[in-house]
């Protein structure tokens, strides 16, 4: 399916990836700005591309600015860490390539309001998330000059793919798809002709991490993990492993939580710190079983929580569910529930079922859970909560707080699934209405659950010490 839209050869930036956000007129400046904050990396960026090309014509050289803002909406030690570990590597990136890069305590579309008084024009990379669409109204009213909005982060532009919200990824998928010939293709990236370091601009020093986060007053009650360290070189490392020995049964065992068939990289897309785009061409190169599996998740289930998050602004609520979803899910509240628990006790993984409180673990350890058992985690909190909208408040909540690619679109939409989002109707059952139903016997059909816990005891054990 995939294989001929990727014999072109690299193109000029798509202009459907641009946008102009205000109305000012390119002026004198010193430099291109380019405002760095949902791609968090030095290559295959769109938005970084346009900021060299066009400050090459102007000849000027570029810089960069990231707003390390301290009170991102659910953000915490584990995020901010991670994410700190990739900005190291971005500025090293960039230093590399003539670029300096300005990193500020600061909210971001403040920071790129000063930065902006001697730039020529200014760019940032686009995001779909309220605050990031209100982060670049802001700037864009105050800039006084102009702010492009570049599409980096998807490979289809979003209002591209459609005009409106889509029911499902049945609805979306025939219009990414159509659209792949013209945006599945390489980027040329170019080196500045000028340098940018020597610009004198005050910036936080990035190489202590720990002292940069004791600058920040951020929530410190959930740990940094062990299992995933931020940067591009990582993410490029989890690519190649799982090209080279895993997207073979990607299909077959993708949903095998005691197996490791799966990429990892979604907390490197989360933060920007690599590009969809560069995933699906390294994929579709190799000829295997497990590729077509893995880009329709890559790039038509991603794709379709994006658009629900651009389209839907209840995106984080009970209210964004379909007609059909909240009818039944409200038709059933007061359905008497054989267990329920607080927001502490599912928190603490203190429910009655093993395997429930194995996937909360393994969340809470790692900071990340198996996507299979992610959909059972979601549904049984469901089922366990007083009522549904109390469940989908807790299940947000707890994703967002302890999963490193938690807060983002596929978050919103995947705690969403399991209340109904993006799905249909099924067969009516007490609790959960006509939304899909999952239990610990479907478990058992498709893997070891029992070998699953075993797995997260012992990871249990050795996070804690225990030999």
């Amino acid at each position: 399916m995939y294989r001929s839209l990727f014999e072109k050869q690299g193109v000029m930036i798509q202009k459907e990836r641009i946008q102009l956000l205000n109305n000012e007129k390119i002026r004198d400046g010193k430099y291109v700005l380019y405002w760095m904050q949902a791609a968090q990396r030095s290559e295959y960026n769109h938005a970084l591309e346009y900021a060299i090309r066009n400050a090459n014509k102007l000849n000027l050289p570029v810089l960069v600015f990231f707003g390390l803002t301290d009170d991102f909406p659910e953000a915490n030690l584990r995020h901010y860490y991670f994410m700190l570990e990739g900005l190291k590597k971005v500025r090293e990136s960039l230093a590399l390539k003539g670029i300096q890069m300005i990193v500020r305590i600061q909210s971001p579309d403040e920071g790129v309001i000063e930065l902006s008084d001697n730039a020529a024009f200014v760019i940032v990379d686009a995001g779909q998330l309220r605050i990031q669409r209100q982060w670049r109204q802001r700037a864009a009213d105050k800039v006084e000059c102009p702010l492009f909005e570049v599409e980096t982060n998807l490979i289809v532009p979003v209002e591209e793919a459609s005009e409106k919200e889509n029911f499902s990824a049945g609805t979306l998928r025939p219009r990414i798809t159509k659209q792949l010939g013209k945006y599945l293709v390489p980027l040329i990236q170019t080196n500045p002709k000028l340098d940018s370091p020597g610009l004198k601009i005050k910036s936080l020093d990035m190489e202590d991490i720990d002292k940069v986060i004791s600058k920040l007053n951020i929530d410190k009650s959930v740990s940094i993990v062990d299992s995933f360290r931020g940067g591009a070189d990582e993410a490029e490392h989890y690519l190649r492993d799982f090209i080279n020995n895993k997207l073979d049964k990607f299909h077959t065992l993708r949903n095998d939580p005691c197996e490791d068939y799966v990429s990892n990289l979604s907390p490197y897309l989360h933060f920007g710190q690599i590009s969809p785009l560069y995933i699906a061409l390294e994929v579709s190169k190799v000829k295997s079983p497990g590729k077509d599996a893995f880009l329709e998740e890559l790039i038509v289930r991603r794709e379709l929580s994006h658009n629900f998050v651009y389209y839907n602004r209840k995106y984080d609520t009970f209210a964004c569910l379909p007609d059909w979803a909240k009818r039944t899910l409200n038709l059933h509240r007061k359905d008497k529930r054989e267990y329920i628990y607080t927001k502490d006790e599912f928190e603490k993984a203190q429910t009655h079922n093993p395997y429930w409180n194995a996937a909360q673990k393994e969340m809470v350890i790692t900071g990340k859970m198996h996507g299979y058992m992610r959909m059972y985690w979601g549904k049984k909190i469901l089922e366990w909560s007083r009522n549904p909208q109390t469940g989908f408040k807790i299940a947000l909540e707890l994703n967002n707080k302890y999963e490193l690619d938690g807060r983002d679109a596929n978050a919103f939409a995947g705690v969403a699934w399991c209340f109904g989002k993006h799905d249909r109707a099924w067969g009516e059952r007490e609790v959960f209405g006509k939304i899909r139903y999952m239990n610990a016997a479907g478990l058992k059909r498709k893997f070891d659950p029992d070998a699953y816990v075993e797995k997260i005891n012992a990871l249990e054990k050795s996070d804690k010490g225990i030999s």
